[in-house]
């Protein structure tokens, strides 16, 4: 029998870290600056700026990833690099990460959840929808680094 956990990142994990996320983001997108300072050093990117990564890991496997980087405001916790292995998506691996990435922003004493996405990745629009996730419009948009990012999000957790 399989076992599916969420975990914290070991430097082990990089090049799954990397291989994960490059895989989503070359399959419908372009790849851009600030997805390779992430993906290539993320203990400089993501961990040293007093962020978190979550593994997920099936068997002793990393097959999904999720990141946590503060931004956006006193309190707030930009959700990052959310992956799963392509040929296991559907079997509750983003289920898993999501509930792992909210528990570990309310350790970290978040208030809110922050993302940006595209709305053509209907399957994680529909995840953080049911997580509770709206979507910013008007005032509430911020500038984005991604030229793929057509949608803003916002989690509150308290």
């Amino acid at each position: 029998m399989s076992s599916l956990i969420v975990r914290d990142f070991k430097t082990s994990d990089a090049v799954a870290f990397h291989d994960l996320n490059m895989a989503w983001v070359e399959e419908f997108f372009t790849v851009e600056a600030e997805d390779r300072a992430q993906l290539q050093d993320p203990q400089t990117y993501i961990l040293d700026k007093g962020g978190a990564i979550l593994i997920a890991d099936l068997d002793g496997e990393p097959i999904g990833t999720a990141g946590l980087v503060p931004g956006h405001g006193e309190g707030v916790l930009e959700l990052i690099k959310m992956s799963a292995r392509k040929d296991i998506q559907g079997q509750g691996i983003g289920r898993a990460l999501m509930d792992a990435v909210v528990a570990k922003a309310i350790e970290m004493g978040a208030r809110q959840i922050w993302l940006e996405t595209n709305t053509s990745l209907e399957a994680a629009l529909a995840l953080y929808r049911k997580t509770g996730f709206r979507e910013l419009t008007g005032d509430e948009l911020t500038p984005t680094p991604y030229d793929r990012c057509n949608c803003q999000m916002v989690l509150d957790l308290d």
